[in-house]
């Protein structure tokens, strides 16, 4: 294994000269293929219309959309003229995109049509009323004086915007003297990837992300699964986030294999790609597999070709990664990090045994130095010790942009990267993560770590998915919540709940209160929001009439 010193641009360029005629990207619902000598040009052209509308290196350029095929095209073109790519998280409302915008000093910002129940084009034109009225290219707004263009990813023309059709035309009929003069400064340890924090506590973050950090980190992920140009990587977890735009996107970019890429989560669309492109890899949340699992058309497709893959993003039920490895076929690998770490820590490897697969996050990545260290003296803690996971290397992060003094606060004097989260190392040496030092739940002087609870629960027949969260409680500080979604069909009441985990748990483990609801408030990335289930939990017992002690 080794550390890789090219920049995104030139890991494309060296796929594009090595097998220019072999695919890269497929959409496999639309029939929409691209070789990599294809793409690479395309890149080309889109990064000269970006040139042609006053794009330079240090631009920030945003995009505000699903997993649209020019995503990554815009991506690569940034990454080959050393702009720099902010990604916006698809369920941002107004408030959210604009303080991002203006806080990212953004100069271009790309979008499409919207999101379920959000139009970003009209989001955008409250945003930047002087969009309707002024000359394209030449915006003068006054609350985002950065602010030059924007761009919508599609053919349609929308007033005051550039559309991506323009500028792939622009840039074909443009010669590349300036982009490879602009190529040919660009270095690895530039930034070239900015991401916002899902900012659970104060405001969100600018995390600044150099070609080093994220090529590398996608690199030893498809390493840990023995990924070769051979492997197809079915993508239908967003790109706006990690672990789309490094794990899979980053991993087939290294290996030189293929992205089957889905728009936009649909457990159908996912199935049938499989299917059809004959996926060796996929990837996803446990909400995903669960949908996808529970289809009533999973039977119908063929997931035998699946070999290998993750399952990230919040923590993973033993028994759903058991169904997975035999009904999908997949020896699933955990990856664990968060985005200051690119995102990868840690990360069970393909040969590992089917336990330390369920019920650990695996070793260190290879180049990071992994401690667990203890909250309070900052000391390293003992084999079977919890304390706060923390990394260096070169995983971790350039820094929050223009914000020293939070970088300072989760980057400490030694160089290591404080998660926030707690864990302990085995003795084979993988860490199990216990939980977030503040998802901890501290009943009357207990400590409670709701992972301990969600894995008990996730084996009675009946419960679909489950997470537990403090609810406030005047006597003792917090108490148990349970929220529980149901399989189809099952019937269960509170105490059934209260039943099955009475002398199998400690008495003040056990959930004081239950609620069954359809759904988790979730970020855009697929994480759940534990933060707001305590809110929930409140409003629920208030609406149910229930008196919280």
């Amino acid at each position: 294994m080794q550390l890789f010193d090219r920049t995104l641009g030139q890991w494309l360029e060296h796929w594009a000269e090595t097998t220019p005629d072999k695919e890269y990207i497929v959409y496999s619902d639309r029939n929409l293929r691209f070789t990599w000598k294809q793409f690479n040009e395309r890149v080309d052209n889109m990064a000269n219309g970006l040139l042609s509308i006053g794009v330079e290196r240090g631009s920030h350029v945003g995009i505000w959309a699903a997993n649209v095929p020019d995503w990554l095209t815009l991506l690569y073109a940034c990454a080959k003229i050393g702009a720099i790519y902010v990604t916006v998280n698809t369920s941002y409302k107004q408030s959210e995109l604009e303080y991002l915008c203006e806080n990212s000093d953004m100069h271009t910002l790309c979008i499409v049509n919207g999101e379920k129940d959000s139009d970003f084009i009209q989001m955008t034109y409250a945003m930047l009323p002087e969009l309707r009225t002024c000359e394209r290219g030449h915006l003068e707004s006054e609350r985002f004086p950065k602010m030059k263009n924007v761009v919508y990813v599609g053919q349609e023309k929308h007033r005051g915007m550039y559309n991506t059709s323009e500028l792939l035309i622009l840039g074909e009929n443009m010669d590349h003297t300036r982009l490879n003069e602009l190529k040919s400064q660009v270095n690895c340890h530039d930034v070239v990837n900015m991401q916002y924090t899902s900012g659970t506590t104060g405001f969100p973050k600018g995390v600044m992300l150099s070609h080093h950090n994220i090529a590398n980190n996608g690199y030893l992920t498809g390493e840990h699964m023995k990924f070769t140009q051979d492997d197809k990587l079915c993508c239908c977890v967003p790109l706006f986030h990690c672990f789309g735009v490094v794990l899979a996107s980053m991993n087939v970019l290294t290996h030189g294999c293929v992205q089957v890429m889905v728009e936009r989560f649909d457990p159908l669309v996912v199935l049938a790609s499989i299917h059809k492109e004959r996926c060796t890899a996929l990837y996803g949340v446990p909400t995903m597999f669960i949908a996808e699992l529970n289809h009533p058309m999973f039977d119908m497709f063929d997931m035998s070709s699946l070999r290998t893959g993750i399952m990230a993003g919040s923590l993973c039920p033993v028994e759903l990664m058991r169904q997975v490895q035999e009904k999908m076929y997949m020896k699933v690998t955990s990856v664990y990090g968060l985005t200051e770490t690119s995102p990868g820590m840690t990360q069970t490897r393909i040969e590992d045994l089917f336990d330390a697969r369920c019920n650990t996050v695996g070793s260190d990545f290879e180049f990071t130095d992994v401690k667990v260290l203890h909250p309070e003296t900052n000391g390293e803690c003992a084999v079977g010790e919890q304390g706060e996971m923390c990394c260096r290397g070169y995983n971790v992060m350039k820094g929050y942009y223009k914000n020293p003094q939070a970088t300072a606060e989760v980057i400490d004097s030694n160089g290591y990267l404080h998660s926030g989260d707690l864990g302990v190392k085995d003795e084979d040496g993988n860490y199990r993560i216990t939980g977030r030092i503040k998802d901890m739940i501290i009943r009357g002087g207990e400590n409670i770590y709701p992972r301990e609870i969600e894995e008990f629960l996730y084996k009675m027949e009946g419960v679909k998915d489950i997470q537990v969260a403090g609810i406030p409680s005047p006597k003792y500080g917090e108490v148990v919540g349970a929220f529980i979604i149901l399989k189809e069909g099952s019937r269960m009441q509170e105490s059934d709940v209260q039943d099955f985990c009475r002398n199998k748990i400690a008495h003040y483990k056990i959930p004081k209160y239950i609620f069954f609801i359809n759904e988790f408030p979730m970020t855009g990335s697929g994480k759940i929001q534990k933060f707001k289930l305590k809110d929930l939990g409140v409003e629920l017992c208030e609406q149910q009439g229930i008196e919280i002690i």
